[in-house]
């Protein structure tokens, strides 16, 4: 009889209640702190607003990177719910471009975000990419719907989309004063696209 090739893996344990209720409120603190002060926020003050030593922090979020993406996932999730929504819209461009839009709004959410997902495009290793991985995939089935419609060129990736619409929630980012330029900078990217 021939050993099994597969290894069996087993599920993670659930946590403790007490490590659930750490695991909440690093979670609730750090959202605040990311929109109050950007991703660059103090981790060390998330986890004493917490209530929880640094290490605690540490041993649920070993990283930066795992934190951002604990704190970024529901956001995410709308992102993907609502590109599932737009696939069925009549116009495969005009679709596109909303969810464009919608990236952009959420990333201003947390000055800093724009620059964290960007820093990790192509970084498959970071924890960020439990958020990028199927952000890109979402994106694909849009842009390929634009792409067999006509509506946008061929060659155009979406790597490079969703770069470029980070890099204008980054540009928005750094010119509060002017509510109107992630629209403008969006508009004439798309000019680009088709």
């Amino acid at each position: 009889m021939a050993a099994a090739t597969s290894q069996e893996t087993t599920p993670p344990r659930p946590m403790r209640a007490d490590a659930r209720r750490n695991y909440d409120r690093l979670l609730t603190e750090a959202r605040s702190a990311f929109a109050a002060h950007g991703t660059d926020a103090s981790l060390e003050d998330v986890a004493r607003r917490a209530g929880v030593g640094i290490g605690t922090l540490y041993r649920h979020f070993p990283n930066r990177h795992a934190l951002l993406s604990a704190v970024f996932e529901d956001g995410v999730s709308d992102l993907l719910a609502r590109s599932r929504e737009l696939l069925g819209a009549p116009d495969p461009c005009t679709a596109l471009v909303t969810w464009l839009r919608e990236i952009v709004t959420h990333a201003g959410e947390y000055r800093g975000l724009a620059k964290a997902l960007m820093s990790v495009s192509h970084d498959h290793t970071s924890a960020l990419a439990r958020c990028s991985d199927p952000m890109r995939k979402a994106g694909q089935s849009l842009l390929t719907r634009a792409q067999e419609a006509g509506a946008v060129r061929e060659d155009v990736a979406i790597e490079d989309l969703l770069q470029l619409t980070h890099a204008i929630a980054l540009a928005a980012e750094e010119a509060p004063g002017d509510p109107d330029l992630a629209d403008r900078l969006l508009k004439l990217t798309l000019r680009g696209l088709t």
